[in-house]
């Protein structure tokens, strides 16, 4: 438990941003393994999103938004926290998975978010609000599992339903609850629509942490049929039922947005929707390709900017304006001072000290303004679709990536080559070493954990977890 010093610490409110008569609701939306272009309006040529557009119509696109890891839980706990997963030492998905074999020794991680950090839902309720989450967690120690949201500072929490098998709720379940639906998207939507009714006369910070468009792949199947009907085999997406997951999604978000305005708070909310890595891209065993993230290159796990580069959205009536777009990179480190300069909630508390994000505000009111600084990346691991430990830093237009196996790095000039196609490391090698230096620093100053050669390496053996673990990819987690 923390003490009433923090409590105290968390409860100053001492902003001038606003002075408004009741401060903005916060409605955060987060979709899992969604990838840059899972919208229509980012690009896709399959999937429907109406009610994200019109949302990007209302608000401001970001098109170099980006998550900090390009797999889930350290994301997860970057927007919690507003530091970097390196930092956090929270670097792979929980459990994260066991490698003996490979090349690479990985570090001794924390699995887990630990409880001395103070989340940006601890600081919104001592600053007033209630606080809210529905879906997905993903941050509990597994000796811990269970203990989940409420204990890092939100009021109350809904997951699916005891017995969901993958995104279906089981009959009798259905049946005893009086559900009208059996997908659990929609069964969460339910919960968010509720909570937002029983919070309407007071600010609330919703966290709706979806599991669309995660795997297992399976949608509704009255959508499934729609979108094989339609499919385009020339199209670049055309995965029917991740499209129906897709729709799934954006029918939520429709429905969360209308309840907002039959309750009549809509013009004080802030929403922010964005992803928590790159779509899943590589083949598992007998599965075919879920999405594309074309043009960029690769997907979830990866080094290159399909693992981590997001679809980001953000709409507040009367502050930032309609139907603009900003190239300014952005991160998840940077939701959680952006809702304590929203809300008016201090950041004196010793937590903000820490924090590697900044405040959107500025470019919410003129999306044209630039955040100059360099953003970083470190996954000390493997993953399961064949990618290897790394480092990257993107500055400017610039990226480079450092692969720890061999010490290899890329440099790739984003505004010319966004596929990363063209390694310029043997070219421009004035940047590469400008670069390679900062990537340096920075991970001494934050003091990354370094995989280290090891000595268990046995490429044949390594081959085959390395299969097995591919094949049996398929978890909502």
């Amino acid at each position: 438990m923390r003490t009433p010093l923090i409590v105290t610490l968390l409860a100053l409110v001492a902003s001038q941003a606003f002075s408004v008569e009741r401060k903005p609701n916060i409605v955060l939306l987060l979709a899992d393994d969604l990838g840059w272009t899972g919208l229509r309006s980012f690009g896709s040529d399959f999937y429907e999103t109406p009610n994200l557009d019109r949302l990007a119509s209302k608000g401001v696109s970001f098109t170099d938004a980006y998550a900090a890891c390009t797999v889930c839980s350290p994301t997860r706990a970057s927007i919690m926290t507003g530091m970097y997963p390196a930092k956090l030492r929270l670097t792979d998905f929980i459990p994260g998975q066991n490698r003996p074999y490979a090349e690479m020794r990985v570090p001794e991680w924390t699995k887990g978010l630990d409880e001395r950090h103070v989340t940006v839902a601890e600081a919104l309720k001592g600053g007033g609000y209630k606080t809210i989450h529905i879906g997905k967690w993903h941050l509990d120690f597994p000796e811990q599992e269970g203990q989940g949201p409420t204990a890092h500072g939100f009021d109350v929490s809904h997951d699916k339903p005891q017995g969901t098998r993958g995104y279906f709720i089981n009959e009798s379940t259905v049946k005893s609850m009086g559900l009208k639906s059996n997908y659990s998207t929609d069964y969460l939507t339910d919960k968010a629509i509720e909570e937002i009714r029983k919070a309407k006369s007071d600010p609330f910070f919703l966290y709706f942490a979806y599991n669309v468009p995660h795997t297992p792949i399976q949608g509704k199947e009255e959508l499934v049929k729609y979108f094989s009907e339609k499919m385009d085999t020339y199209a670049v997406h055309k995965n029917p039922t991740y499209a129906a997951m897709v729709k799934s999604l954006d029918i939520s978000v429709g429905r969360v947005i209308a309840s907002l305005e039959e309750e009549g708070i809509l013009d004080n909310t802030l929403i922010v929707f964005t992803s928590d890595n790159g779509g899943l891209t590589q083949r598992y065993g007998k599965h075919d390709n879920f999405t594309e993230n074309l043009p960029l290159r690769r997907g979830k796990g990866s080094a290159y900017e399909g693992g981590v580069r997001v679809p980001a959205i953000a709409s507040w009536p009367g502050v930032i304006p309609e139907g603009v777009k900003s190239d300014t990179p952005i991160m998840t480190i940077d939701y959680y001072p952006t809702f304590l300069e929203v809300s008016g909630v201090s950041g004196v508390a010793s937590h903000n000290e820490y924090m590697d994000g900044e405040s959107l505000l500025s470019v919410f009111e003129k999306p044209s303004q630039m955040i100059r600084r360099n953003l970083f990346w470190h996954y000390p691991h493997y993953h399961a679709g064949g990618d290897g430990p790394y480092s990257a830093i993107r500055s400017g237009n610039w990226r480079l990536i450092e692969f720890h196996e061999t010490g290899r790095v890329e440099l790739y000039n984003l505004n010319k080559d966004i596929s990363e196609v063209h390694d310029n490391s043997k070219i421009n090698l004035k940047t590469r070493d400008q670069l390679r230096n900062r990537l340096n620093r920075w991970r001494a100053s934050v003091k990354v954990q370094m995989p280290v050669p090891n000595p268990h390496f046995d490429p044949d053996r390594e081959t085959e977890v390395a299969k097995n673990q591919r094949m049996t990819v398929g978890s909502i987690d």
